[in-house]
Order: structure tokens, then sequence, then C-alpha cells
């Protein structure tokens, strides 16, 4: 890396949190989808919780805290789209891609930094309301120690990494595919199952508990929740959230490589 190229990155970021600032009327709607989401859940929850108290080890306040806590990180962490990677396919499919690749910046860095930009800023302006209202409205379990909201903010920053290295792959698949409509509505519905959005994975049974638990996914939400509930212990879920963040992102500068070797442009 060039000295003086982490600013570049960092502007970057900055170019990618300024951009989905403007869209202020789809973060507005974004709110309160959210929140609506939100409120469906929890009351589904609360009735889940009144018929199995304690499943999956958590009371009925740690339940509804996950269900605002997956509410905050929803679109921050693309767990069901609206990432980078559908802009990232069509430049590969038109074949912009090549103008991206003699940029004096790597790919990879360039759009995880254009990623955490955006997923700093749909944390703070779509997912910190409804958090927030949850909070207010609904008996929650937050924490009272600094120590643990400082170890739960360390689990995002990592379930950011995994998550983009994740979607990353995704996009990549664009260069053999070209249209990767399919494979990016099955890594929805895999983040979105596999994460815990729809249902804590601590309540899957047997086999298909451990599996998902053990699977890259469950760094999104399961294990920042986790940590935030006091459920688990952050040294051990940082351990298992960057071994995947690494392992990903390594697979993703494997895949890189050998695409780029192959530019395929749809027609041409």
């Amino acid at each position: 890396m060039r000295v003086g190229s982490g600013r570049l990155y960092v502007a970057v970021a900055a170019g990618g949190f300024r951009r989905y600032a403007t869209y202020r009327a789809a973060t507005a709607a974004g709110v309160f989808t959210n929140t609506v989401f939100g409120l469906i859940l929890v009351y589904t929850y609360l009735a889940l919780w009144d018929e199995k108290p304690q499943l999956g080890g958590y009371d009925q306040a740690q339940a509804v805290t996950f269900v605002w806590l997956g509410q905050a990180l929803l679109a921050a962490l693309a767990i069901g789209g609206g990432g980078f990677e559908d802009e990232l396919m069509e430049r590969i499919r038109s074949g912009d891609v090549a103008v991206d690749l003699y940029r004096p910046a790597d790919l990879q860095l360039w759009w995880l930094a254009a990623d955490v930009g955006r997923a700093l800023f749909q944390l703070l302006g779509r997912g910190l309301v409804p958090f927030v209202f949850g909070s207010l409205f609904f008996p929650v379990a937050l924490p009272r120690e600094v120590s643990v909201w400082a170890a739960f903010l360390v689990t995002l920053l990592l379930a950011m990494l995994v998550g983009f290295a994740l979607r990353y792959l995704v996009a990549l698949s664009a260069f053999w595919l070209l249209d990767g409509t399919g494979v990016t509505q099955m890594a929805w519905l895999a983040g979105l199952f596999c994460s815990g959005m729809l249902l804590p994975l601590n309540v899957f049974p047997g086999a298909l508990g451990e599996v998902v638990r053990a699977l890259p996914w469950s760094s999104l939400l399961q294990a920042p929740a986790d940590v935030l509930l006091g459920e688990a212990d952050p040294l051990g879920t940082y351990l298992f959230q960057a071994s995947w963040a690494v392992a990903l992102l390594a697979l993703g500068r494997l895949v890189q490589s050998a695409a780029t070797r192959r530019v395929v442009v749809q027609g041409g």
C-alpha cells in the first residue's frame, strides 16, 4: 500500500457516508419501515416468550432487545440487501469495472471503504431511531457498564467486515455469471435466516443450532447481540468474528485475482 493511501480510503468512506445522507426521504421511509417491522416482531416475540419463558436462554426483555437491535443493524449491515454489491455487479456486467481496476487504489479496499461509510450512515441515520424508540416504549435489557458498550462496538466493526466480505464474494460472482440476481437473492435469504434476523439462533434445536451459530452470518447479529446482552465472552466473540473476516477477505482477494485476469463484458 502506498504512503498516504490511507487518506484516500478515509475520503472514500466519507464520500459513502455523504452519498447516503443525501437520500433523506428514503432514510425517513426506512426508519418508519424498521419501526413498524420492529413492532410486529416484538409483539410476536412477546407472545412466543409468554408461552416459552427463557426460550433460548433469553428472558422477555432480552428477546425484545434482540428485536430492536436487529432492526438497527438490518440496513447498516445490508443483511437483506441494499449494500454496494448491486452497484459493483452492474459495473462488472457493463465493463465499467475496468476503469476501477486502473485506479491507483486496491479494488477490495476501495469498496470496503465505501461500504463502511454507507454502513455508518445507515446505523446512525436509519438504525438509531428504531432502537431508541424500542428502548423507550418496551422493557429492554441494556447494560449499564461502559465496558460492555465498548465491547459491543468492537463486535459491530467486526460484523461490518464480515458482512462486506460475504457480499464482496457475491458481487464477484458476476465476473462469471454476468447476471447475479439469483446469487444475490440466495445470499439475502441466507443472511436473514442464519444471522438471527428472523429468530435468535440460540433457539434453534440440536445440530441445526450448532451449524447456524458456526456460520459467518451469525457474526452479523447474533454475536453482537450476545455481547450486548451479556450472554457471550467478548474475547471469544472477537476471535470468532475476526477469524471469519480474515478468511473471507482472503478468499475475496483470491477470487478477485482470478476474476480480474478474465474480465468478461456482456456483449463484447
